[in-house]
């Protein structure tokens, strides 16, 4: 799974990577939790664009956006076939920027949580999903982030991992258009792609936000 990521990356950085016209206004976060409003980056017109959607997605047609609280995460493995998630596969993909990710790890003492970040370079893209619902008060836009199997480096820690894809594959990601098959790009990242550290248990507690979250911490 994936619940909780950090975006520190300058927006000069963020908008060169992902292609974009400007830097997207955005602040250093380093304890991004579920219902938090995040950076996301979407097929515009003629060029990619940045959005702020909140992530827990809500299908088209729910009833309560409360849904969303449920659907932070999409299984690789069913995310063509789930009716929350299968037309937004089909036609609303996106990718999450992402300086890293965390994972709790069972150990003595309690969960430790671990940061994984590339091993070279500043930022992961985040296979994600996007869906525009309309209600009584306006129209909310929410995201999802899509899951695959742990690498190597991953397993000893979890057994899901969100799916990462690589710069070559950006526009192929995000091109909607039908005919577009994306399904094997939904794997596993090369395990030589993240690095993993032992971080603070502060990082467990969504309203802690600092830079000291992403720390290495002693064994």
């Amino acid at each position: 799974m994936c619940g909780r990521y950090a975006l520190h990356a300058h927006p000069q950085v963020v908008a060169l990577q992902f292609g974009l016209a400007a830097p997207p206004e955005l602040k250093a976060r380093y304890n991004i939790a579920p219902a938090s409003q995040v950076l996301v980056v979407r097929a515009g017109e003629s060029a990619a664009q940045a959005a702020l959607v909140r992530w827990g997605l809500v299908p088209r047609w729910a009833r309560d956006p409360a849904i969303g609280a449920k659907l932070n995460n999409a299984r690789a493995e069913s995310v063509t076939e789930k009716p929350s998630f299968r037309e937004a596969f089909r036609k609303r993909r996106c990718l999450i920027p992402a300086s890293g990710f965390y994972e709790w790890k069972a150990e003595a003492g309690g969960k430790q949580p671990y940061y994984i970040h590339p091993a070279q370079g500043e930022l992961f893209a985040l296979a994600g999903l996007w869906e525009s619902w309309r209600g009584p008060h306006g129209v909310l836009e929410t995201c999802a982030v899509i899951t695959t199997a742990a690498n190597a480096a991953m397993r000893p820690i979890h057994d899901r991992m969100p799916v990462i894809v690589a710069p070559r594959d950006y526009a192929r990601w995000l091109d909607g258009a039908p005919g577009n098959d994306v399904r094997e790009l939904l794997r596993p990242s090369d395990p030589g792609e993240i690095a993993v550290r032992r971080v603070s248990r502060a990082v467990s507690n969504a309203r802690n936000e600092s830079e000291k979250l992403i720390e290495p911490e002693p064994d």
